[in-house]
């Protein structure tokens, strides 16, 4: 079964970064909510790269040699469009060698309230047996994740998937653990326990996607 790792259970500056997200007075500025999500990624990131594989690597100075480790591979960046953008850039701040994936994934919304996942564009390179970090700053249901992974095995199947999300519901992380691969580790900012009957999570920080892009029309 995937493994879930949630960052917020020691405190640390993450716990900082997403208090000041989910307050709806500093929500108001966008670079700032940007810059925090962005923040939250390479904490993420950090944690990923210490389960890795490095290999022995010299590095010539101008005084002489050092010895040192680097990654034996670069893992492979994917984000839900919009709202992952700045957490993608957060990762990629850190593995800023890393290859990366786009994927627009958004809410087909009906007249009796239901709605529908669907998804759309899709750039990626090949994935086959390579590490993939999949970044969705909220996890409410966890039907937009289940669904990209599955599009994404069209380009291969990776030996291992890291989820990075900032907030996650419960109910949401069970579905993702039951229909996510045994090889899949889940890093989560924050755990909130409500999810609405419309798929929103309670307390959570409100849409994510107006929030660092604005508003969008819903016609």
């Amino acid at each position: 079964m995937a493994t879930i790792n949630q960052l917020n259970r020691t405190n640390s500056l993450l716990n900082v970064f997403i208090a000041e997200i989910r307050d709806i007075k500093i929500q108001q500025d966008p670079l700032r909510f940007r810059r925090n999500l962005e923040r939250i990624g390479e904490v993420a990131a950090l944690e990923i790269s210490k389960t890795l594989t490095y290999m022995p690597h010299i590095v010539t100075t101008p005084l002489g040699e050092a010895s040192t480790f680097v990654l034996s591979e670069q893992p492979v960046i994917a984000s839900i469009l919009r709202a992952g953008l700045p957490l993608h850039t957060g990762l990629l701040n850190y593995f800023d060698h890393a290859e990366n994936a786009f994927i627009s994934a958004y809410r087909k919304h009906h007249k009796d309230g239901s709605f529908d996942i669907e998804l759309g564009y899709m750039a990626s390179p090949k994935l086959e047996n390579k590490t993939v970090i999949l970044c969705d700053p909220m996890l409410a249901t966890g039907s937009s994740i289940v669904l990209t992974y599955k599009a994404l095995l069209k380009l291969g199947t990776p030996k291992h998937l890291h989820i990075v999300s900032v907030i996650a519901s419960i109910e949401g992380l069970e579905y993702a653990k039951r229909h996510l691969p045994l090889e899949t580790t889940l890093w989560i900012g924050a755990i909130d326990d409500e999810l609405t009957a419309q798929s929103y999570i309670v307390p959570g920080l409100g849409d994510a996607g107006d929030l660092a892009f604005g508003s969008k029309d819903q016609s």
